[in-house]
């Protein structure tokens, strides 16, 4: 049985040398399948959770066995924080879209950290992003992703600032805490018995705070 399975994992994850695949980049077959196998876990995560997700669930979901999981992610935990960060680059592009159709750089910059927040609402986001990925992964602040976010949005309030549209504040010291609180805001109400009625208050709240940044004309 053991020479089997360990016959059936070498072959998963073989190269394949048929006709078609011949011409197929080596780097092309290897994100093909770490793609198969990030769309399964991505599934299962977001219907299961994680804790209840299996590793069959993954493999099962991709075509390929767990010698192919392991070689490529390591664990169950490292197919989660590739879910994670290819989540999180979604929610960039959305919040530069988002930003990119305002009328004017500041409400440009509100509006993405009210899409933030809101986002929270997601059940997807919400699940992966805001709950079991912290208990797994750790605090968010922490992420990969937080340094680039820190720095766009410092970019941002700099720009602000420039045009003398808010308060001479230090940018980046700014972002921390504008970042802090969009991030707090999204895990309260991801982990609140009415979300919806919370994410209001914390988007009122968070108007509020931001506004005071701006120069008093």
């Amino acid at each position: 049985m053991a020479e089997k399975m360990a016959d059936k994992i070498v072959t998963d994850m073989a190269p394949d040398t048929s006709p078609r695949s011949a011409a197929r980049p080596r780097k092309e077959m290897i994100a093909e399948t770490k793609a198969k196998l990030i769309a399964a876990a991505r599934h299962a995560f977001a219907r299961q959770g994680y804790a209840e997700a299996s590793m069959d669930d993954f493999t099962a979901g991709a075509g390929l066995t767990r010698g192919a999981l392991y070689h490529h992610f390591g664990d169950k935990k490292g197919l989660l924080m590739a879910v994670v960060m290819q989540i999180d680059a979604e929610i960039s592009n959305r919040l530069c879209e988002i930003s990119s159709r305002a009328d004017d750089t500041w409400r440009g910059f509100v509006d993405e950290c009210v899409a933030y927040i809101e986002m929270s609402l997601e059940p997807e986001i919400q699940r992966i992003m805001l709950l079991d990925g912290p208990a797994v992964l750790g605090d968010p602040s922490q992420w990969p992703s937080q340094s680039a976010c820190i720095r766009t949005t410092t970019a941002s309030l700099q720009k602000l600032i420039d045009e003398g549209t808010i308060r001479p504040v230090d940018a980046e010291a700014t972002a921390r805490l504008v970042n802090g609180a969009t991030l707090s805001a999204a895990l309260w109400i991801a982990s609140a018995e009415d979300p919806k009625a919370v994410s209001k208050k914390a988007v009122e709240a968070f108007l509020t705070l931001v506004s005071g940044l701006l120069v008093e004309r």
